[in-house]
C-alpha cells in the first residue's frame, strides 16, 4: 500500500494472547487522536504469529474493547498469521546477502555458553546471544538442516553493519535524533524454530508494505528500534519517525499486565465503567 509523501498514517498493532488493559487502551487512544489531528489515517494489525498462544476470542476481544473506547479503522486489518510468505520473502533476502544464518542451540545450550563468561555481554533484554552457531561451517549446517535438526534463523549483525558501511539513526519524537546501537541486541532471531518470523522481522516488513510514516508505541519497545533501523536498511525499507510514550503504571508501580485481569478493558466495562473516566486516568 502506497501513501502519498505528507500522509501521515500510524497504527495499533495488539498481539491476541489475552485481553487489553490500560496501557493499550492509552496507546491506541494516542495513535487514532494523533492520526485524526494530523488529518491522516489510523491501521489496526493483528500481530498474530505467536500461534501457541494468540487465540481467536482474544481477536473478537481487541475489536470489542477498541470500539467501547470509540475507536474506528480500515479494513480489511492485517493478521500477521495470513502474511507468512512476505516476512519468508524478506528472510530469503537476508539470506542471499549472506546476512542471515541457521542456530541450532537450544536454550540449555545458551544458558550455558553463558554461565561460562562473568563478563558475558547483556543488552536491554538480557544476556546477548554468545554466536555459538555464527562460525559454524556450511557443511556442518547443510548437514543439520538435512538431518532435520530444528533450528531458527539469526541475523548475522556484524555482517550486517559491514553492510550497510554507516552509522545509522532514527528520528523520535520525543527524544530527537537517536544514534542506533544495535550491538546491545546482538544477533537477533530473524525465523524461530516453530514459526517463520519474528516480531522485530515481521513488524519491519508490516510497518513497510502498510506505508506507516509514524509509529506511535510504549517506551518498553525502544530498545527493539536499534534493530529495527538496521533491518529497514538492508531490506530496502523507509525508517519511519517514532513515538515511544511512557507506560501507565498500576499502584504498586509495576506495568499493566495482560495476566492481571481486574485492569483489562473488560472487567472495567463490566464493573460499570465509563471511557470518559477512564482516559482522566491517563497522564
Amino acid at each position: 500500500m502506497l501513501t502519498k509523501p505528507e500522509e501521515f498514517v500510524t497504527r495499533f498493532a495488539p498481539s491476541p494472547t489475552g485481553r487489553l488493559h490500560k496501557g493499550h487502551a492509552f496507546s491506541a487512544l494516542m495513535a487514532y487522536k494523533r492520526a485524526q489531528a494530523e488529518g491522516g489515517r489510523f491501521l489496526l494489525r493483528i500481530e498474530d504469529i505467536d500461534i501457541t498462544r494468540c487465540r481467536a476470542e482474544f481477536v473478537d476481544g481487541i475489536y470489542e474493547d477498541l470500539a467501547w473506547l470509540g475507536l474506528a479503522w480500515e479494513t480489511p486489518v492485517r493478521r500477521q498469521s495470513e502474511h507468512f510468505a512476505d516476512y519468508q520473502a524478506a528472510l530469503e533476502k537476508l539470506k542471499t546477502q549472506g546476512l542471515a544464518y541457521p542456530c541450532f542451540c537450544t536454550r540449555k545450550d545458551i544458558e550455558a555458553e553463558i554461565a561460562k563468561s562473568a563478563s558475558a555481554p547483556h543488552g536491554p533484554d538480557g544476556p546477548v546471544y554468545p554466536g555459538l552457531c555464527r562460525h559454524m561451517s556450511t557443511a556442518e549446517r547443510t548437514a543439520k538442516i538435512t538431518g532435520g535438526v530444528p533450528h531458527a534463523w539469526r541475523l548475522n549483525l556484524a555482517t550486517a553493519l559491514n553492510h550497510i558501511g554507516e552509522p545509522l539513526a532514527w528520528r523520535d519524537e520525543i527524544k530527537g535524533t537517536v544514534p542506533a546501537i544495535p550491538e546491545a541486541l546482538g544477533d537477533v532471531v530473524l525465523a524461530r524454530k516453530d514459526t517463520p518470523t519474528s516480531y522485530n522481522l515481521s513488524v519491519v516488513v508490516d510497518d513497510a508494505l502498510q506505508g506507516i510514516t509514524h509509529i506511535i508505541r510504549g517506551e518498553d519497545l525502544f530498545h527493539a528500534t536499534h534493530i529495527h533501523v538496521v533491518l529497514q536498511r538492508l531490506l530496502d525499507m523507509p525508517t519511519p519517525i517514532y513515538h515511544h510514550h511512557g507506560l501507565m503504571l498500576d499502584e504498586h508501580g509495576q506495568r499493566f499486565a495482560k495476566r492481571n485481569r481486574a485492569v483489562t478493558l473488560e472487567s472495567l466495562r463490566n464493573s460499570g465503567a465509563d471511557v470518559a473516566t477512564l482516559m482522566r486516568a491517563f497522564p
